[in-house]
């Protein structure tokens, strides 16, 4: 099961903005600086690749199948994509051992961008996670974005997380959002499946986006958890006690949304101590991530205070 965005050869859903977005191109009015901002998992990332491929393979052999919103796996552009060898793409994204897309990263890309094109296409700069831009690299980034090239069109993908003001203001926002009963229809479609068979709807109601769904499926599949019978403290339990997270940087996340859907099942007015604990825990989380602190310390503290309190 790849999750990659760049695989994905259908587009579900997201059929307004696609069009939107084609046919300001078709009409050469397409932003040079695009922002797709909503929640993780929803297919912001997947987007963006159709609608590279639509411009880019457009007088190509299999080009982009604009009536069913399909990539054609034989079209060239495409291939050179996978291949990370499209000289009209660019993409920048959190690197795996890194928690932050570095100045390096955006110095990298000033240097490709100043290369001679092979071709008159249009060249995509697509950069992923921008909550994760570090402040030198949103500063040299801004650099670039003030003045691109008019054949540059960059594309930059936020989670719904805060975003510098002076990043967010040069860029044309496209807020992208899918319902529940759509992130089901797409998870189902995906695999196959039914959710209701895989995942308790315990631990469905945090999970309501295609991607995350899918991250959970992958972990349940790679560690041996039976998630259609797991209900949300067995699972909290188990991620935390087994230490999953110290094997999967990816499972930190995972754990946090837990621990806040856990509050969020649980808090009453009447349950004042609950409450406090909810707040400092999320202080917690917040200072964790802004300060790089141990997440073990954290989760201990969850486990033996709720948990097992």
């Amino acid at each position: 099961m790849n999750l990659d965005p760049s695989v994905q050869s259908k587009l579900f859903e997201h059929k307004e903005i696609f069009n939107q977005l084609t046919k300001l191109y078709k009409k050469n009015n397409l932003p040079n600086k695009i922002l797709l901002s909503g929640e993780k998992g929803i297919g912001k990332s997947t987007l963006a690749y159709h609608l590279i491929n639509f411009v880019l393979s457009e007088n190509e052999d299999h080009s982009y199948d604009y009536k069913n919103r399909k990539i054609n796996p034989g079209n060239k552009s495409y291939k050179l994509v996978q291949n990370k060898s499209n000289p009209n793409f660019y993409l920048i994204d959190v690197l795996e051992d890194k928690k932050n897309i570095d100045i390096n990263q955006i110095r990298e890309l000033i240097v490709n961008l100043n290369k001679s094109s092979f071709n008159k296409k249009k060249r995509f700069v697509l950069i992923d996670n921008i909550e994760l831009l570090n402040l030198n690299s949103i500063n040299a980034l801004l650099k670039i974005l003030e003045e691109p090239n008019e054949n540059i069109i960059f594309i930059l993908i936020n989670n719904n997380k805060k975003v510098q003001p002076t990043l967010k203001s040069r860029c044309l926002n496209f807020k992208v959002f899918l319902t529940k009963s759509q992130s089901i229809k797409i998870f189902n479609q995906l695999l196959n499946n039914d959710i209701n068979t895989i995942i308790n709807n315990d631990l469905f109601d945090n999970y309501a986006t295609p991607g995350k769904l899918l991250k959970l499926i992958k972990l349940s599949e790679e560690y041996n958890l039976d998630l259609a019978n797991f209900d949300l403290n067995t699972t909290l339990t188990t991620l935390i006690k087994d230490k999953i997270y110290k094997k999967d940087k990816s499972i930190i996340e995972i754990i946090y949304s837990f621990i806040e859907l856990y509050f969020r099942n649980n808090i009453s007015s009447k349950n004042i101590s609950l409450l406090k604990s909810y707040h400092y825990f999320l202080e917690k989380i917040n200072n964790t991530k802004i300060y790089n602190l141990d997440e073990e310390t954290l989760f201990m503290e969850f486990e033996d205070k709720i948990l097992n309190g």
